[in-house]
C-alpha cells in the first residue's frame, strides 16, 4: 500500500473579495445610520421651533383685552389673524432661526382659535447617499390653541 499523497487546492486570494464585500456593506449601513439620525435631530429642532413659534404667535395673537373690559362667558379669546403671524416671523426672526436653517420657509395659518406654523428647511445631509434626491427637505408642523379654559 502507497501512502495517498493529499493535494492542496490553492485558495489564496477568495476571502479578499467577500472581505471587501462585508467592508462596503458596513460603510454603507453606517452612512445610512448617521444620515438617518441627521434627518431626526433636524427634524426635532423644527418640531422645537415650530412649538415655540406656534405658541409665540398665539400669545401675540390674543390681545386678551376682552378678559379686562368684558366677561368672555363661553365664547372664545378673539385671535387677530395678522398679529399672530407677525408673532411667529418676529420669534423666528429673533431666534436666529434663519442663521440655524438656512432656506427656512414658513406658512403660518389662523383657523379659528388656533395657530398653525409649519416650517420647512433643506435638510444637510453630512454623508451625502447616491441615488437619494438632490435637495431633501424636511418638515415640522405645530399648533398653538387660544382657550382662556
Amino acid at each position: 500500500m502507497t501512502p495517498r499523497v493529499r493535494r492542496r487546492r490553492r485558495e489564496r486570494g477568495s476571502a479578499i473579495p467577500l472581505i471587501l464585500g462585508f467592508v462596503l456593506l458596513l460603510a454603507m449601513t453606517v452612512g445610512v445610520a448617521v444620515d438617518a439620525s441627521a434627518a431626526f435631530l433636524q427634524r426635532q429642532g423644527l418640531a422645537s421651533l415650530a412649538d415655540a413659534a406656534a405658541l409665540h404667535g398665539a400669545d401675540a395673537g390674543a390681545q386678551g383685552r376682552e378678559l379686562y373690559t368684558t366677561r368672555l362667558g363661553r365664547r372664545p379669546l378673539a385671535l387677530s389673524a395678522d398679529v399672530a403671524r407677525t408673532g411667529v416671523r418676529d420669534y423666528l426672526a429673533r431666534s436666529g432661526a434663519s442663521r440655524e436653517y438656512p432656506g427656512l420657509r414658513v406658512a403660518v395659518r389662523v383657523i379659528d382659535d388656533e395657530v398653525v406654523v409649519e416650517l420647512t428647511a433643506p435638510l444637510d445631509l453630512p454623508i451625502p447617499v447616491p441615488g437619494a434626491p438632490s435637495a431633501p427637505r424636511v418638515s415640522a408642523t405645530s399648533s398653538a390653541l387660544v382657550d382662556p379654559e
